[in-house]
């Protein structure tokens, strides 16, 4: 059980400290009330808490602002939820769940299956020895899709691994001051490709490869790694901080390469 769920005032200053980084500096104490259903009283008693904690400075009457500390706290029990929510999803839930694979053999309504992962895919088989397995609810033949259900064990996941291509804006040289030999070689060691700017889709473009993932590429690649896929993200310069940052706070290991022609 993860901390701030051992206390209902913990989750309660959860929810007010994000209400409080959502409408900043003007809080409305009533609404926040409303909002999370407890008395504006309450929320009053909360925030002076939380401004002894350090967690919200005052502005005066009515303004408030979340400050380092609280963000950091925020940032931590959120992630922490998230895992949580993971667990209860993937080691708890899954056993009552019905689960999509695909079939590498034919097989028949209450099979007993072994699960693997592969390129981020789940598939089934009676012949293959895993750690996980299941019972299919449908007939089934190979290379289709089968529910899976009464799941027990762990999936075992290939280890993923995330390189981060960073590449210069167009103020400074864009596509064209790309090491595009050393990118051929990168993109060809890994299967799942994401950009992140105008600029990283050209370079791919020049070297002959197109990219998997062109939005939303941060919660791709990590999506795709707690799925046991590899990826390569091509990104401009300004974009890998808060990318560098999404990938720590998720505990995912990285290998940074800067792809910009050293003048």
């Amino acid at each position: 059980m993860i901390e701030i769920l051992h206390s209902k005032s913990g989750i309660t200053k959860f929810q007010i400290l994000t209400e409080v980084a959502t409408h900043q500096p003007i809080v409305r104490q009533k609404e926040i009330a409303d909002k999370i259903g407890i008395t504006p009283q309450a929320v009053s008693e909360y925030i002076k808490e939380l401004a002894a904690e350090g967690f919200v400075s005052s502005e005066g009457r009515a303004r408030y602002r979340i400050t380092k500390t609280g963000v950091e706290w925020v940032l931590k029990n959120a992630s922490d939820m998230k895992q949580y929510a993971r667990f209860i999803i993937e080691d708890i839930i899954s056993h009552v769940s019905t689960w999509t694979a695909i079939a590498e053999e034919d097989l028949n309504k209450g099979d007993s299956v072994y699960l693997k992962m592969h390129e981020g895919l789940l598939y089934i088989s009676k012949s293959d020895v895993k750690n996980a397995t299941g019972v299919t609810i449908s007939d089934a033949k190979c290379g289709e899709d089968v529910g899976v259900t009464n799941l027990h064990g762990m999936i075992d996941l290939e280890n993923a691994s995330i390189t981060v291509c960073k590449i210069p804006r167009i103020e400074r040289g864009g596509s064209k001051n790309v090491d595009l030999d050393r990118l051929r070689t990168l993109a060809a060691s890994k299967s799942y490709i994401a950009v992140i700017g105008a600029e990283s889709v050209v370079a791919l473009k020049r070297i002959g490869v197109s990219p998997n993932v062109m939005f939303g590429a941060k919660e791709s690649v990590i999506e795709a790694a707690f799925h046991g896929l590899s990826s390569l993200v091509v990104s401009i310069d300004e974009e890998v901080p808060s990318l560098l940052s999404r990938l720590e706070n998720d505990e995912l290991e990285y290998e940074l390469v800067d792809l910009s022609i050293q003048s």
